[in-house]
């Protein structure tokens, strides 16, 4: 069983229950316990790890585990330049090519930190079919050859559909049916390496495909 820090922390401490304000007098004002300030801290150190929710998936509420129980040696510590230039290494070898804007958008960072890891990591800059540069590794500039017809059905927050910041190429018209507003995905139905709609599970088990526009009878079938 997930080791509950959450609550074995408050009880030994009882001020990691105080509440305090976030965000005076903004729109977005609220109030958090000073626990999950600390938490999310020592998850940032890498010391804990955020595991299950408690309840359903959408809980807000979630266990926390010492990061040895899931990495048994701890996180290794590298230099922020290096680690930087690995990420994006990881990231275009996931989802490259992509442009500057894509890479700032997924990790947060100044643009400048964004060029100095492209430049560390030798990365290329290639010609995207819109028009705009984009970055991909020096050892993938091959074609790729077409993979044929293939349907998939992704879950909500998946990574493919949330890894780049321009989504126009592969999502079309389609954000407002399937994004929530903060820029959340929903579950979504990829034909071809577009989306073409999304699905939901009924209590029995059922699939149900919500298409929302023509593929033709037999990507539909």
């Amino acid at each position: 069983a997930q080791h509950l820090l959450h609550e074995r922390v408050e009880l030994l401490d009882p001020r990691l229950d105080q509440r305090i304000t976030v965000a005076r007098g903004k729109s977005y004002e609220g109030t958090i316990s000073v626990s999950s300030k600390v938490f999310f801290h020592l998850a940032l150190d890498g010391r804990i790890g955020r595991a299950r929710p408690r309840g359903t998936w959408i809980s807000g509420q979630f266990r926390w585990s010492p990061i040895e129980r899931w990495l048994p040696s701890g996180i290794r510590r590298l230099p922020t330049d290096d680690a930087r230039a690995e990420l994006v290494r990881r990231w275009l070898r996931a989802f490259g090519p992509g442009t500057r804007d894509d890479i700032k958008w997924w990790t947060g960072w100044t643009m400048a930190a964004t060029r100095q890891a492209l430049t560390t990591i030798g990365a290329v800059e290639v010609d995207l079919e819109d028009g705009r540069i984009g970055y991909a590794l020096p050892d993938d500039l091959e074609a790729t050859d077409p993979p044929g017809h293939w349907v998939a059905l992704l879950p909500a927050l998946d990574a493919t559909t949330m890894g780049w910041a321009a989504r126009d190429w592969y999502l079309g018209p389609h954000r407002p049916a399937l994004f929530d507003t903060s820029g959340n995905a929903g579950p979504t139905i990829w034909v071809d390496g577009r989306i073409v709609g999304g699905w939901a599970q009924r209590r029995s088990g059922e699939v149900v495909p919500i298409v929302l526009e023509d593929v033709g009878a037999e990507t539909r079938r």
